[in-house]
């Protein structure tokens, strides 16, 4: 190769490190530029404590919260009222969980949940179990889904709560949420479940699938960073403990003045999804479809982790077999994709989401997330796909030389 043309191939690799194709929106959306257009004007001309309504400036931001709030409740078949806004899902997951589960503890010792959850809600289920509550986890199976039975089986008169999320933040399963909720309903079990990558990608009815408590991410719905809520059900109430202290604003459950510009956002953001969502559906199955083609007809040994249509249209958890999945992510800096939860991918374990479905270490670490959404194009999808198959093949012909 000429030395022009090593030139203009490392340029090439530069640029694309500095900006590669973004597939990694379960990790976080950007923000939709009308959101940021929303918000704007709540950091400067119309701020206000929306908690001091004694003059012209709280009453205005108490109304715009007010809106946010009306515009999420839309959303999920919610009352407003039932909205209180937090930092984010895991605040929310942390408050549900743990509020319930303290509230109902002489009681009601007992709290049901998934092997596959997201880590915060792990972990919450871990530090109330070193509290006394008695934690029965369930197994998923090689799809991904919770087994319904055993899921009856598990509740009885001890039992105050069931959190199972809606869609898998790795492999992008939908769990069969309407169906737990009316198990849950029957026996008079609170169930609350994670929608962070469920909201506002597909359609959610808090009242129509018996969901009590619903957790929900501004910055995986295209709203900013910094800014959830936690959906709490008023009839049959839904009784929790704060996780703080403070001046008692949103129902008492979580005390704090709220960021007004955020809260702007995710109401923002809450009804372009409600306009938008069916369509963006059908888009993002077509790039499902253009993108799992493309690397199949092209590679052997392509696996997919996950129930193969009971599933998010942005979400492809691949196995590429004698590949190791950070290996494969280092070879390509064209694409920004990750290898599980972007709240686990510092750890050298592999995903505790695929081996619950069954695969192997090896098999595990083979594997790669790729999520797209509202901005991805085909033509990023057939980049995207070109980096891929040519990445991969790399890895197998050095694997194949090595073993000789």
């Amino acid at each position: 190769m000429s030395s022009a043309n090593e030139g203009k191939s490392a340029r090439a690799a530069a640029t694309a490190a500095e900006r590669p194709i973004y597939l990694d929106y379960q990790a976080t959306t950007p923000c939709d530029p009308r959101v940021v257009d929303a918000m704007r004007p709540y950091f400067t001309e119309a701020f206000g404590n929306p908690h001091s309504v004694h003059h012209v400036y709280g009453k205005r931001a108490e109304a715009a919260v007010e809106v946010a709030r009306a515009q999420l409740a839309a959303l999920i078949g919610a009352e407003p009222r039932e909205i209180v806004f937090t930092s984010g899902a895991t605040e929310s997951n942390n408050l549900a969980i743990k509020g319930v589960a303290r509230f109902h503890k002489a009681r009601r010792p007992r709290v049901v949940t998934c092997v596959s959850e997201h880590k915060c809600v792990l972990e919450s289920m871990r530090r109330i179990e070193r509290e006394g509550i008695q934690i029965t986890r369930l197994a998923v199976g090689p799809d991904g889904l919770i087994d319904l039975a055993a899921l009856e089986a598990a509740l009885d008169e001890d039992t105050s709560l069931v959190s199972v999320m809606a869609v898998n933040n790795e492999i992008g399963v939908i769990q069969p949420i309407a169906e737990i909720g009316a198990l849950c309903r029957a026996r008079g079990v609170a169930f609350h479940t994670d929608g962070a990558q469920a909201v506002g990608k597909i359609p959610l009815d808090v009242e129509a699938m018996n969901i009590d408590l619903l957790s929900v991410s501004g910055h995986k719905v295209y709203g900013p960073m910094g800014i959830g809520a936690l959906y709490v059900r008023r009839r049959p109430r839904v009784r929790l403990e704060p996780l703080f202290d403070g001046g008692g604003q949103e129902r008492t459950l979580r005390s704090g003045t709220l960021p007004l510009p955020l809260c702007v956002g995710l109401g923002a953001a809450s009804a372009i999804a409600a306009e938008e969502m069916a369509a963006e559906a059908e888009r993002l199955a077509g790039l499902n479809r253009r993108m799992m083609g493309g690397i199949a007809a092209r590679l052997d040994g392509v696996s997919l982790n996950g129930h193969a249509t009971r599933r998010i249209p942005g979400n492809l958890n691949l196995g590429f077999a004698g590949v190791d999945g950070e290996a494969l992510i280092g070879a390509m800096p064209g694409v920004a994709v990750s290898s599980g939860s972007a709240c686990t991918s510092a750890s050298v374990e592999p995903s505790y989401v695929l081996r619950a479905l069954g695969l192997s270490d090896q098999s595990a670490r083979a594997s790669i997330r790729i999520g797209f959404g509202r901005f991805t194009t085909e033509d990023e999808i057939d980049g995207a796909i070109e980096e891929i198959v040519g990445a991969v093949a790399r890895l197998r012909a050095e694997g194949a030389r090595a073993a000789e």
